[in-house]
């Protein structure tokens, strides 16, 4: 016979007759074997939340207008309007932020002009 062959048939009853030795020990448990404690139920109790002391004249008051075709959530901090996101019927909601609010913060993508850019999420975390 060739060596190649041999070496191969070698190897293959040495890896069966290891996988045979280790099916063999598997089938018997270990004699000292312990139950784990039962581990306490956790699924009631609510963890405590810490305050972390949010002004609620910051947040944002929504105004939400349906139309036909889109729907406009107008969000404002005292009253003044920061950001309009308009959710439309086909297609992907966009925003449109008030550059000229000190609300706001200012967005590169402004036009001088104080037309507002368009902006789409691109990603969610």
């Amino acid at each position: 016979m060739q060596p190649i062959k041999i070496i191969s048939f070698l190897c293959a009853i040495g890896f069966t007759l290891s996988v045979l030795a280790q099916s063999n020990q598997s089938n018997q448990p270990p004699k000292d074997l312990q139950p784990l404690p039962e581990l306490p139920d956790l699924a009631h109790e609510e963890p405590d939340l810490p305050d972390l002391g949010g002004d609620p004249a910051l947040e944002p008051e929504v105004t939400i207008i349906q139309g036909k075709e889109e729907t406009i959530e107008e969000y404002r901090v005292n009253g003044q309007l920061y950001m309009i996101k308009v959710i439309p019927r086909i297609g992907k909601p966009f925003y449109l932020m008030n550059k000229r609010s000190p609300v706001g913060e200012p967005h590169r993508g402004d036009l001088e002009s104080g037309i507002s850019v368009p902006m789409w999420e691109l990603y969610r975390f």
